[in-house]
């Protein structure tokens, strides 16, 4: 770089020297004020050349820079294209090199914590399961007996604490199954997440429509419980912030991928930033080397068409080809 300001800077101060050593210009003492008019119209197309140079000699920095300011490296494969050789061409080099790598760090680190995650809400799900659900279910059967044996209206207090617990107990229970989803490991990804679209429409009155094509190409359990989660964030986010009224989850296979798309008629997310659920689905994508896009019009477009989350999870034959 030093060495190509240097030549840009010399090929200004050389065409200059050229100029006074041949053109018919005297300088006289005092100044003469054409004199004065010249040398300063002189230096002035000097600096303009200079500056010209110099904007082309380092423009490979100006893309540099912009690219610095907008990378994320949730949306990995953003490089510069080098061009030419020298200096500039192996700082750009360098540059898409370290995005490599730290695109590669992100995603060890996202695995790390994801995996960290999900053992940890096994490890939650299996003690509300033997530890609470065990005692509330012992209580639920405390209660009927205690019930059975009671005289009004000593019974029905007694009967309306076990309509309580029990439902409560449903509640336990509805909390395990989405920190643990046993189904995904029992059924496969389908049931899972026909089982999720159902708990989903059951608990928030949202209709929801489900689309799977029969016979999706053969996925990995981290693959599949990426787009489980995924799936499950998507109708959450729908039921929380997009005041939307239906959701239409589908599943289809395509050129050796598996596509999940989660597609709601609310409001959608217009310019909003993304929040942790979002970032979370894009962590989650990055794990299994997947796509994630998030489509959703302006918040001021009329009719607004909602939001649409597509992940593009590729198979392992085609992560191999």
């Amino acid at each position: 770089m030093y060495w190509r300001i240097f030549g840009l800077n010399a090929v200004v101060l050389g065409g200059a020297t050229a100029l006074l050593l041949w053109a018919p210009v005297t300088v006289s003492v005092p100044v003469l004020l054409t004199e004065a008019v010249i040398l300063v119209g002189g230096l002035g197309v000097m600096l303009v050349a200079n500056a010209a140079l110099l904007r082309i000699g380092l423009a490979p920095l100006d893309r540099v820079t912009r690219l610095m300011t907008t990378v994320d490296l949730l949306r990995p494969g953003q490089r510069l294209p080098v061009r030419g050789g020298g200096e500039v061409a192996e700082l750009v080099s360098t540059f898409n090199s370290m995005l490599e790598r730290l695109e590669g760090e992100r995603v060890a680190s996202s695995a790390r914590a994801i995996l960290a995650q999900e053992g940890e809400r096994r490890r939650i799900a299996q003690e509300l399961h033997d530890e609470v659900g065990q005692s509330m279910t012992a209580v639920l059967l405390a209660l009927k007996r205690a019930a059975d044996e009671a005289s009004q209206p000593l019974r029905g207090e007694l009967q309306q604490a076990q309509e309580i617990t029990r439902e409560s107990l449903d509640e336990v229970r509805r909390l395990v199954r989405r920190l643990r989803p046993g189904v995904l490991d029992d059924l496969g990804l389908v049931s899972a997440v026909t089982s999720l679209a159902t708990e989903f429409a059951t608990h928030t009155g949202l209709r929801v429509l489900r689309r799977f094509a029969p016979d999706l190409p053969a996925l990995d359990h981290e693959a599949e419980l990426v787009i489980y989660r995924v799936a499950q964030e998507g109708l959450t986010n729908a039921a929380r912030h997009a005041e939307a009224r239906c959701v239409e989850v589908s599943l289809r296979g395509a050129d050796g991928c598996v596509v999940l798309e989660v597609a709601d008629d609310g409001r959608g997310i217009g310019a909003a930033h993304e929040g942790a659920g979002l970032r979370g689905m894009r962590e989650r994508a990055l794990l299994i080397g997947a796509t994630l896009d998030i489509a959703s019009p302006d918040e001021t477009s009329a009719p607004p068409s909602g939001t649409r989350i597509r992940l593009t999870v590729p198979t392992a034959a085609r992560k191999q080809s």
